[in-house]
C-alpha cells in the first residue's frame, strides 16, 4: 500500500481530483433528470387518461332515476384504440353494481379516499403494470352514485420517459467524454514543462549546481524551486569551502614535510650521534610546526559553518574563561609574563559551543603570548553592559594599521613576524566569531601599541 501511494503520479492525483466530481455532479444531475422526466410524463398522461375516463362519463344516462350507458360499439373501439397500450375500463354503480366494461381493474380500497377530485394511483392488471384513474360522478336527474375506473399500460410513458433521458443523458455523456479528452490532454500539456526541467536536471553532471531556471517555472511551484536553489548554493558553498581547506592544507603541509625530508637525509649522512643531534633538533621542530599545524587545521575544519552542525547551548561565558585563563598560565610564566582575567562575580550565558569558545580563547593567548614583549603583561577582560564582551589584550608592538583587515585571513602572516606560526591563529577565531554570529573588533590596546581583539556577541 505504500509502495502505491509512493508511485502515484501528480498528472493521475489531478486528473482523480478533477474527474471524480465532475462524475458525481453528472450522476446527481442524471438522477435529479430521471426523477424530474418521470413526474412530467406522468403528469402529461394522466391528463390524457382523465379525458378518456371523461368521455366515458358521457356516455353514462339517467331516466326515471336509473343509471344506464349508452356505449355503442364503435364508441368504445375509438375508446379503446392504442398503438403502444392497452386501456381498459369499468363503470360501477353504488346500487345496481357494474354497468359496463371489464371487472378486474383495479379500483382504490382506501376507505378515506377523497373523492371530491380523480383519484391516480399504480397497479397490476393482467400481469403488467398499469396506471388508474378513478372517479365518483352523479348523473343528471338521478342521485345515483357511479363510479368511472380507467386503467392503461405503460408502455407510452416508458418510450417518452426514455426518449426524453436519452436525449438529455446522450449530449451529457459526450460532455464528459469531451471533458475527459480534454483534462487528460491539457494536465499533459500542463505538466510539460516540470518534466523539461527533470530531464534538464538530470542531465547535469554531479559538479554542476547552477541554480534551477525559473523562467519556465510554474508560480506554484516558484517556492520548490526556490528552496531547491538555496540548498544548491549552501551546498555549492560548502563543497567550495571543503576543497578551499583541501587546498590550503595542502600547500601548508608541503613545507614542513619537505623540511622533515631534509633533515633525515641530513641525519643520513652523519656517522655518530654527536654530528646527528642539530639535525634531529631540526627534525623535533618540524615535527612540532606540523602538528601544531595539523590541529589548528583540523580546529579550522571544524569550525567552518555547516548548517546543522552544531546546536548553540547557553555557556558560562565567565567560567569558561577562567578555566582556559588557568591553562595558559604556565605558557605565559614561561616569557615571565603576568595572564591577569577581569571578570564578573555573577556568571554571564552566551549562546554558543563550549569546545569551540575554548579554541576561539586559546588562539587568542597564544598569539598575546608569542608576540607580546617578555615581562609583559596580558589582560583577558569580561563585560555585561552595553552587550556581553570577552577581550584579550596585550602590551607587544601590535599590529600595523594597514595590515588590521588582512590578519584575519588564511595562511596570512605580517611580514617580519617572530616566530614559527602558520597563519591560521586569527582566521580560526574569525571562524569560530561568525558561527556565533559574534562581531569581532581589533585595536591598539593604547596609544604606545599593543593590541586589543574584542569578541562582541549578540543578545541571546
Amino acid at each position: 500500500m505504500i509502495n502505491k501511494k509512493q508511485k502515484r503520479s501528480l498528472k493521475t492525483e489531478i486528473l482523480l481530483r478533477l474527474s471524480i466530481p465532475l462524475i458525481f455532479f453528472i450522476s446527481i444531475e442524471s438522477v435529479l433528470s430521471y426523477f424530474v422526466t418521470l413526474h412530467h410524463v406522468d403528469v402529461a398522461y394522466d391528463r390524457w387518461l382523465l379525458d378518456s375516463a371523461r368521455s366515458l362519463t358521457q356516455e353514462i344516462k339517467a331516466q326515471e332515476g336509473k343509471v344506464f350507458v349508452e356505449l355503442p360499439p364503435a364508441a368504445l373501439e375509438i375508446f379503446k384504440w392504442d398503438e403502444s397500450d392497452k386501456t381498459y375500463f369499468k363503470i360501477i354503480s353504488e346500487e345496481k353494481g357494474m354497468l359496463a366494461g371489464d371487472k378486474f381493474v383495479p379500483e382504490p380500497f382506501d376507505i378515506e379516499t377523497d373523492w371530491s377530485r380523480p383519484v391516480y394511483f399504480d397497479d397490476e392488471m393482467y400481469g403488467e403494470p398499469v396506471r388508474v384513474v378513478s372517479m365518483l360522478i352523479t348523473p343528471e336527474h338521478s342521485s345515483e352514485k357511479v363510479f368511472v375506473h380507467v386503467a392503461e399500460t405503460l408502455n407510452k410513458r416508458r418510450n417518452m420517459m426514455m426518449d426524453i433521458l436519452l436525449a438529455d443523458l446522450v449530449p451529457q455523456m459526450t460532455l464528459v467524454l469531451l471533458a475527459g479528452i480534454y483534462l487528460v490532454v491539457g494536465v499533459k500539456r500542463g505538466l510539460q514543462p516540470l518534466h523539461a526541467l527533470t530531464d534538464e536536471i538530470a542531465q547535469r553532471s554531479s559538479r554542476d549546481l547552477r541554480p534551477i531556471p525559473e523562467q519556465h517555472v510554474f508560480l506554484e511551484v516558484r517556492a520548490l524551486t526556490d528552496t531547491i536553489n538555496d540548498l544548491l548554493e549552501r551546498l555549492g558553498s560548502a563543497i567550495a569551502t571543503q576543497q578551499r581547506f583541501i587546498a590550503n592544507a595542502a600547500h601548508q603541509l608541503r613545507t614542513p614535510l619537505a623540511g622533515l625530508k631534509l633533515q633525515v637525509e641530513r641525519a643520513q649522512r652523519e656517522q655518530d650521534l654527536p654530528a646527528m643531534k642539530p639535525a634531529l633538533m631540526q627534525i623535533q621542530g618540524c615535527a612540532d610546526r606540523m602538528s601544531h599545524l595539523t590541529t589548528q587545521l583540523l580546529i579550522l575544519a571544524r569550525s567552518e559553518p555547516i548548517d546543522g552542525a552544531y546546536e548553540l547551548r547557553p555557556v558560562d561565558l565567565c567560567k569558561l574563561t577562567k578555566e582556559t585563563c588557568m591553562d595558559w598560565v604556565p605558557k605565559a610564566l614561561q616569557r615571565h609574563m603576568e595572564l591577569s582575567f577581569e571578570g564578573l562575580e555573577q556568571p554571564v550565558h552566551v549562546r554558543g559551543d563550549e569546545v569551540l569558545l575554548r579554541e576561539l580563547l586559546a588562539n587568542l593567548l597564544d598569539n598575546a603570548i608569542c608576540y607580546g614583549h617578555d615581562q609583559g603583561n596580558i589582560i583577558v577582560k569580561i563585560e555585561s553592559y552595553p552587550s556581553t564582551r570577552l577581550s584579550v589584550e596585550d602590551d607587544g608592538s601590535g599590529i600595523p594599521e594597514i595590515e588590521m583587515d588582512k590578519v584575519f585571513e588564511r595562511f596570512y602572516r605580517i611580514p617580519g613576524s617572530p616566530g614559527d606560526g602558520c597563519g591560521l591563529g586569527l582566521a580560526i577565531v574569525k571562524e569560530i566569531a561568525d558561527l556565533h554570529k559574534a562581531r569581532l573588533e581589533l585595536s591598539s590596546a593604547t596609544a604606545t601599541g599593543g593590541t586589543r581583539i574584542e569578541l562582541v556577541f549578540k543578545e541571546s
